[in-house]
């Protein structure tokens, strides 16, 4: 049942993702973290909601323009299921506005395998990058994953590596010009601290820790089983897997530097996460098995969230 849904490219399956992600958003909100918000934050939190369904969007667009995945919509499913292992990301507002910046920057450099307006593309992706650190100073790490495509496309060309200093440039000047006019100068000097925010206790609490421990064992399992299939692939298949894989990487480094009860960068690892998963699921030929699998990896992430209630 669930891959005669998922298994294809169907406007049926948007509907049932970002439904289901807009009733969950509130719910965890309202239900579980007892949030109580005034009407001019109500709008502000609904903008947040919808930049985290455009962003489904963008996956899906990632994923099926640059062929990522098959004719499929299990990506966004993972996306969606992602976020119910870990709904605390859900009250990170600034983990949602860096992820929606990164993921606009993760479609320029995977563009980049056509070889077609390679600056542009680094620009492009550099300009989204330093958005993306105007809510978390770390994210600028993003930023060697620009610097790894250049490697990897087109290294020769000394104008590729100016791109992204071109773009660091621009941005600063765009937020200085928006600072002073609302005399708010002070803020990159404050913001760009980059100050590690290792929380020892949210690392002790055993909830979260064993999420943790058993999300970045599940990602090196299925990193290695997505090399390993690849290994018959297209030279540029296996670059954008490893392009995805390096900013998997970035994601969990900040959530190393900079995780606490308050702030969940994690988020920023379920589009590398949710492909690896999709491409899991796309290695099983046996029909059975690949339902099996998918009904538990619904199951799943609804018991970690139902055990997150009763805990």
């Amino acid at each position: 049942m669930i891959t005669s849904i998922f298994g294809k490219t169907k406007p049926i399956n948007y509907i049932i993702v970002l439904t289901f992600l807009f009733l969950f958003y509130w719910g965890v909100h309202f239900s579980l973290y007892d949030r109580v918000y005034e009407p001019e934050e109500l709008l502000g939190q609904t903008f947040i909601l919808g930049l985290l369904l455009f962003s489904v969007f963008i996956v899906n667009f990632v994923v099926k323009r640059n062929k990522i995945t098959l004719a499929n919509s299990y990506a966004i499913l993972f996306y969606a299921l992602l976020l119910v292992v870990f709904p605390e990301t859900l009250t990170d507002n600034m983990a949602i506005l860096s992820n929606f910046f990164v993921l606009l920057a993760i479609r320029r450099l995977i563009s980049m395998r056509s070889l077609k307006k390679l600056k542009i593309k680094i620009f492009d992706a550099s300009i989204w990058i330093m958005f993306a650190s105007l809510f978390y100073d770390w994210a600028i790490l993003f930023l060697l994953v620009v610097f790894i495509a250049i490697y990897i496309y087109e290294p020769k060309n000394f104008k590729n590596w100016l791109a992204p200093i071109a773009a660091i440039f621009a941005v600063l000047m765009i937020s200085s010009a928006y600072l002073v006019l609302t005399d708010n100068l002070e803020f990159l000097f404050t913001h760009y601290q980059f100050s590690i925010q290792f929380d020892v206790g949210y690392y002790l609490n055993w909830a979260s820790s064993s999420k943790l421990i058993i999300y970045m064992l599940l990602l090196f399992i299925l990193t290695i089983m997505a090399f390993i299939k690849l290994g018959n692939s297209g030279i540029g298949k296996i670059v954008t897997t490893r392009l995805i894989v390096f900013s998997l990487i970035i994601g969990l480094i900040l959530n190393v530097l900079i995780s606490s009860e308050d702030l969940h960068p994690i988020l920023l690892t379920f589009f590398p996460a949710s492909v690896l998963m999709t491409s899991y699921v796309e290695s099983i030929k046996r029909d059975n098995i690949k339902e099996i699998v998918l009904i538990f990896s619904i199951l799943i992430p609804f018991a970690v969230f139902l055990s997150i209630i009763i805990l």
